[in-house]
């Protein structure tokens, strides 16, 4: 597989002085299932913002694909969070006013497809993530594990080939968030799409290819393999 992450070097340091990463470098291939671990502060949802172009570093680069990010350009940054990087939340961040549907539909707006393809892949995303018929649901009706769902399908419609997941299951019972995370892996398996989570939840990170472990804002490990790790790679 080809790389689909290259980090080189990367630092990120506030003006308060705080320096939440520090030469941080890493290599994660197009379809791998990357958790990423630590305590709270290590940088890890730090690392996430700068990846989907979010944040920007102090020093050192970030390739997706075979394209450099440049920060300086913020057209750039809108394309790769357009059509490159989507992004999972732990909060949901779906609009109440919004159905299902049309939560899902809603970043398409921005790539200027009309109504009819608009609602044509929202719906094939939602049958993807088993929520065809609560469709027409408002968040509000739906539970909290349905929620995450309708945001998984909603940062998979634009095609993304890199998917950024920040505790998506930090609101969610043991049962839910195995189910959630399940689910991530049989995307990541069918769609050949890229997954990078954070979780403070170990044995949810069992359902990754391996793990990259930051402590202090520096790489711990980028390799941390369990037997569950390497039983679904065989898998995929």
């Amino acid at each position: 597989m080809t790389e689909s992450i290259k980090v080189t070097g990367l630092s990120k340091e506030y003006r308060n002085g705080v320096k939440a990463l520090q030469d941080v470098s890493f290599e994660v291939r197009r379809g791998e299932f990357v958790a990423l671990i630590g305590r709270s502060g290590s940088g890890k949802s730090t690392l996430l913002s700068i990846l989907g172009g979010l944040d920007s570093p102090t020093s050192g680069t970030v390739s997706i694909g075979r394209t450099v990010v440049d920060y300086r350009d913020r057209k750039a940054l809108i394309a790769l969070r357009r059509n490159v990087v989507g992004f999972v939340f732990q909060q949901y961040n779906l609009i109440v006013s919004l159905s299902a549907l049309e939560n899902v539909a809603y970043p398409l707006l921005f790539n200027y497809h009309s109504k009819a393809v608009r609602e044509k892949r929202a719906m094939g995303m939602l049958e993807l993530v088993g929520l065809g018929d609560r469709a027409k649901h408002f968040p509000q009706q739906l539970s909290g594990g349905e929620q995450q769902r309708v945001a998984i399908a909603r940062a998979l419609v634009g095609d993304p080939s890199l998917v950024l997941a920040d505790e998506p299951t930090g609101n969610l019972d043991s049962k839910t968030s195995g189910e959630i995370y399940a689910l991530m892996r049989q995307v990541n398996r069918a769609r050949d799409v890229t997954f990078m989570v954070v979780t403070h939840e170990k044995e949810l990170a069992a359902y990754c290819d391996r793990t990259i472990e930051l402590r202090d804002g520096r790489v711990l490990s980028t390799g941390l393999e369990t037997a569950a790790c390497a039983d679904a790679r065989v898998m995929k």
